[in-house]
């Protein structure tokens, strides 16, 4: 069975998979498919309705490699056709409105301050637009504390419960680890867009902790 490691590249995986070799196949689902199922979970909210979006994404990839030209790697070309359709699937869900590349990008246009305004020194203020407060160093919290089942469980809540650009951005990025320029191409945004979206989930999350694991005043 051909591996991903004994291909000289991608286009010899692709020539032997338009060649008709199930294994040169077979590798190529062993290689993306994990990351395939939870990039459509970051759209979904099943791993039933993920399994669809997946095969559907397969199918659509197979009928679409003779036009596959290379400008993307082999990966962020099945990852955006995976976005295209979890889109669909998510909007059949009734969860929300259609995930597109505008509709992100409305989302990262709106005026959203990233902390809240009393965080910083009004203009009236001896020095406008300073900090009222500095954000809490944790590097004093013991390890235990900020990786602990339920600090992960408040990270995981506070990602899902952002504006849809927002919580894809920041869970393609910081959870599954994908690189700006692989999360601009999947989800046709600008750098600056991808930029705003993934700034304001970030402080949105490090705030929701800096609330936890900071200690109240008596």
């Amino acid at each position: 069975m051909h591996g991903p490691e004994t291909l000289s590249s991608e286009t010899a995986l692709l020539a032997a998979i338009r060649c008709g070799d199930e294994d040169a196949f077979s590798a190529l689902v062993d290689a993306y498919g994990a990351a395939m199922h939870r990039a459509a979970l970051t759209f979904v909210r099943s791993n039933a309705v993920a399994d669809e979006v997946v095969q559907e994404a397969w199918l659509g990839a197979l009928r679409g490699l003779d036009r596959f030209e290379g400008r993307s790697t082999l990966r962020t070309w099945l990852l955006r056709i995976v976005a295209n359709i979890a889109r669909t699937h998510a909007v059949r869900e009734a969860r929300t409105v259609p995930f597109s590349s505008l509709e992100l990008a409305r989302e990262a246009a709106e005026h959203e301050p990233s902390l809240p305004t009393d965080r910083f020194q009004g203009p009236d203020e001896q020095h406008p637009c300073r900090w009222v407060s500095f954000p809490t160093s944790w590097s004093a919290e013991p390890d235990s504390a900020l990786l602990s089942a339920e600090t992960r469980k408040l990270i995981a809540d506070t990602i899902a419960g952002l504006p849809d650009g927002q919580r894809i951005v920041i869970s393609l990025r910081d959870v599954e680890g994908w690189d700006a320029a692989e999360v601009c191409s999947v989800l046709e945004l600008s750098e600056t867009n991808q930029r705003v979206l993934l700034h304001r989930a970030r402080s949105k999350v490090r705030a929701a902790l800096e609330r936890y694991l900071t200690p109240e005043s008596p």
